[in-house]
Order: C-alpha cells, then structure tokens, then sequence
C-alpha cells in the first residue's frame, strides 16, 4: 500500500513538473516570417501576394498574430489577432473573409485554426513548423466572403 501511494504522489508530482516545463516552453511560431512564393502553391482562388509577411508574439498565455500582405489589387491588407489554442473564438480584424478564428495546438509544432464570419465556419487552416524551425507551413482550405472557394498552402521562411 506504501508503494503504491508513493507512486501515485510521484506520478503526480511528475505530471505537475511536466504541465509546468510544457507550459514555459517558447512557441515555436514566433517571430517573423516571409512568403516563399516559389515553395508555395495555389489549388483554387486567388494568385499569392507578392508581399507577405507573417509576425508572431508571444502574450500572456497565448500569441498575437500580424499578417501583412498586398490584395489582389496591390492594396496592403494587415490582419490582427491575440488567441490562446484553447478552442474559445477570438476576434480578428482587417480581415474581409474571415472575423473571429479558433484554434488547438495538435503537438508542440502544430496547431488548426477554425476561421469563421459571422459565426459560421468558412476555412480550416493546419500550420505546421519544421522540425529546424526554419520554415512555416499553412494550408488553408474554405470560402472567400464571396462565396468562392480557395485552397492554397503558403511556405514562409524565418526571418
């Protein structure tokens, strides 16, 4: 009996350590980051933009997130967030398709992201950070505000 409350106290005490060191260990997303057009393609929608920046910051408990990038027609689009990956939706603004975006982290260098307008989902987006931290992937999958539907994955570098 005293070795097994002894192992139960220990696998607890181990799984608080574990939660703790998880929970200060940086988010590999953060930073700056930078559209690689020839590593990235279009399947459906609109061609890439020529500039495309992406900056991740840490916040307490989550990140912040702005993504500057040139429209369509040349104009400089910046779209902004603070989430945390529990599930809960979090405003987005500068944004015509998309106004508020959810997401959970899969393992420590993948997260989805749920976007939604108007309550209703519109996309999906898995973002995925190699393993030498050096390249950010997202594939995105859903409907412009239009209705039109897009599927592009973007390859940005670290800068």
């Amino acid at each position: 009996m005293r070795f097994l409350c002894g192992t139960l106290v220990l696998s607890t005490l181990l799984a608080a350590s574990y939660a703790a060191i998880a929970a200060d260990v940086a988010d590999p997303v953060i930073g700056t980051w930078k559209l690689n057009v020839a590593k990235s393609h279009v399947r459906a929608g609109p061609p890439l933009a020529e500039r495309d920046t992406r900056t991740y910051t840490a916040t307490d408990g989550g990140i912040a997130l702005t993504w500057k990038r040139s429209s369509s027609d040349g104009k400089e689009i910046t779209i902004q967030s603070t989430s945390k990956y529990d599930g809960k939706d979090y405003p987005i603004t500068g944004s015509p398709d998309f106004d508020t975006g959810k997401g959970k982290r899969i393992d420590a260098n993948t997260a989805e992201t749920t976007l939604m307008r108007m309550g209703k989902v519109v996309a999906k987006v898995k973002r995925t950070i190699s393993q030498d931290g050096k390249m950010l992937k997202l594939v995105t999958k859903g409907t412009d505000a239009k209705g039109d539907p897009f599927d592009v994955t973007r390859v940005y570098d670290r800068q």
